[in-house]
């Protein structure tokens, strides 16, 4: 078990992240377990303690010498563990580590291109109710949520980013929208896991290119967007399942992968 012990007295937060530096060198898919688990080792072990805070986003990158993405896509895994709450606006809290043998997907599920599509068939079924019900039930909160995270998107596609993190969270908000936690609580169990381009390179491999791509993408979460607001639920249904059978077909185009 990796140590957590310092030579002189720090802070709960200070000694989570007091490990030993990653090894190096490290593959890049492999840095949010890498991250995850070490985290997670500190609160089994209990070198953060239930309702300890856990270090800032900005410490965790500093110590781990990775990108935001890969820290909130570790924090996400965490909290679909239980192992943390994230209290908006105040922080992360280590919870009581509990033992479960409850369904889980991880990284070895998703080793292969045909684990990646599996995963998008069963986001259709789940994604496709979630949003006929954010229409009938959205506010204009969800609303003014899931056009940041449009607007998000298009920002990060001007920048050159792979724009994971907003498009996950307008997953996340079109979920929430749907006034079932439940749809939102297995969203973030999923976590940016469920984003193809996570796990294989779609916009580089893709025919038509990377920015065509993504703006492809972006136009298809718009197209859902539209039908939530409107509150035709049909028409969202239709469009989540059309974003989501595209996102299968380019993923099987780029890989060769029969249909």
């Amino acid at each position: 078990m990796e140590s957590w012990q310092t030579p002189s007295p720090i802070s709960s937060s200070d000694a989570a992240v007091s490990a030993a530096d990653a090894v190096r060198p490290r593959r890049a898919r492999g840095l949010v377990t890498e991250v995850m688990e070490s985290l997670a080792n500190s609160i089994r072990s209990g070198a953060i303690a239930p309702g300890d805070k856990l270090p800032t986003e900005s410490e965790i990158v500093a110590r781990y010498d990775v990108s935001r993405t890969v820290v909130r896509e570790a924090i996400s895994r965490l909290q679909a563990s239980k192992l943390v709450e994230t209290r908006h606006g105040i922080g992360t809290f280590a919870l009581a580590p509990q033992e479960t043998e409850n369904f889980k997907i991880v990284d070895v599920d998703l080793a292969t291109v045909s684990d990646v599509i599996a995963v998008l068939e069963l986001r259709m079924s789940l994604e496709m109710e979630a949003a006929g019900l954010a229409a009938h039930r959205r506010t204009a909160q969800n609303l003014a949520s899931m056009q940041d995270m449009l607007d998000a998107f298009a920002a990060a596609i001007s920048a050159d980013s792979d724009a994971v993190p907003s498009d996950f969270q307008f997953h996340m908000e079109v979920a929430r929208s749907t006034g079932n936690r439940h749809f939102a609580d297995l969203m973030t169990y999923l976590g940016t896991m469920i984003i193809p381009r996570t796990r294989v390179n779609t916009p580089n491999t893709a025919p038509e290119g990377r920015l065509k791509y993504l703006q492809r993408v972006h136009g298809e979460h718009e197209n859902i967007f539209n039908a939530i607001r409107n509150q035709d639920a049909e028409a969202a249904r239709a469009a989540m399942r059309t974003h989501l059978s595209n996102s299968k077909e380019r993923l099987r185009k780029t890989r060769g992968t029969p249909s």
